[in-house]
């Protein structure tokens, strides 16, 4: 069976997560039906990475397995005829090897979360951003960053309910970017590393957001996670303004 890459987009909002769930609306879910309609049959397709609910993407990728060999584009082309209305888009579809997989082939997974600093209701932006009523300091924010860069035990920023077997990771990039919207100013962070720990991103963008405002430290954050304790962590922000930006790959398949 020929095995397909897809790069996909998706408004997280209405969904329940990217991991398919009875008798809730999921990502996966929906790109399975409209798989279903090309090859009526079950379809199961796995992701680079499981989103939580309300969180978006912009490159996540996943991989199906198809019994006719489709031309990339136009199963990409049909998929999206299928996919309507449902806000999910597959921006690429390469074929690729019988043992490439979406998931285990990665080897980095790239976050982005925007926050936006103003004091009115978001309203164009509502359910794509994290609005905060006041400026924050984004010197401080990125001096506390700094201590959450490198291979550490990241207990402290990992849910109660993560599943992976260490909490041990390392954080190969936080970069914190101001950027002037047509909405209002924004901060922008940007997170490489090469997995992530469940509510890890959230957890970190919530605590250096204390740090912005002035109830942090800098220094608290080293703190934090050195006590290895999830009640040392800061607030966990929402999943809206959380975007999986894209996967890496030895040879992108997309390129």
């Amino acid at each position: 069976m020929p095995r397909y890459a897809l790069l996909v987009e998706y408004d997280g909002g209405p969904f329940s997560g990217w991991q398919r769930q009875k008798d809730q609306p999921s990502v996966q879910g929906a790109i399975e039906a409209a798989l279903a309609k090309l090859e009526k049959r079950d379809h199961s397709i796995a992701a680079a990475g499981r989103t939580d609910a309300g969180v978006h993407a912009r490159g996540q990728v996943a991989h199906c397995d198809m019994e006719k060999d489709w031309d990339p584009f136009r199963l990409s082309e049909a998929l999206n005829f299928h996919l309507k209305p449902a806000p999910v888009a597959i921006r690429a579809c390469a074929l690729v090897s019988g043992d490439w997989h979406a998931r285990f082939s990665a080897v980095e997974r790239r976050y982005v979360f925007r926050l936006l600093m103003r004091r009115a209701p978001a309203t164009l932006e509502a359910g794509q951003v994290w609005r905060v009523m006041n400026p924050l300091d984004v010197a401080a924010m990125r001096e506390g960053a700094v201590h959450l860069v490198g291979h550490h035990d990241f207990t402290t920023f990992r849910s109660t309910i993560c599943q992976a077997a260490s909490p041990v990771k390392t954080m190969d990039e936080i970069r914190i970017e101001p950027a002037e919207t047509g909405a209002g100013p924004e901060v922008h962070f940007f997170l490489r590393a090469r997995s992530f720990l469940h509510n890890q991103v959230r957890s970190i963008v919530g605590t250096l957001e204390r740090v912005g405002a002035g109830t942090w430290a800098p220094e608290d954050v080293k703190h934090a996670l050195e006590a290895r304790d999830r009640a040392a962590c800061g607030p966990v922000c929402p999943p809206q303004g959380l975007y999986l930006d894209g996967v890496g790959y030895p040879d992108d398949p997309f390129a």
